[in-house]
């Protein structure tokens, strides 16, 4: 009876790690305007939340944000 334990992101993990964690991460960032062009791109070995605090987005709001790519579908 054993749940199986979700995947979950966290302010430490890098933009690329989140990337690879599941594959409409990007639309997330993007969404906050976070590497969506060429202007405010973002580099993938930055952690999440130091690309939230060069941009002034609560690193909470965007991880409920990620984390809620895991509840679609089921």
């Amino acid at each position: 009876m054993s749940e199986a334990v979700k995947p979950r992101f966290f302010k430490d993990m890098t933009v690329g790690e989140a990337i690879g964690l599941h594959p409409e991460a990007g639309l997330v960032f993007s969404s906050y305007h976070l590497g969506g062009c060429s202007h405010c791109s973002i580099n993938e070995l930055e952690t999440i939340e130091q690309v939230c605090m060069g941009y002034g987005v609560e690193v909470d709001v965007l991880l409920d944000s990620l984390n809620n790519l895991f509840e679609d579908g089921e």
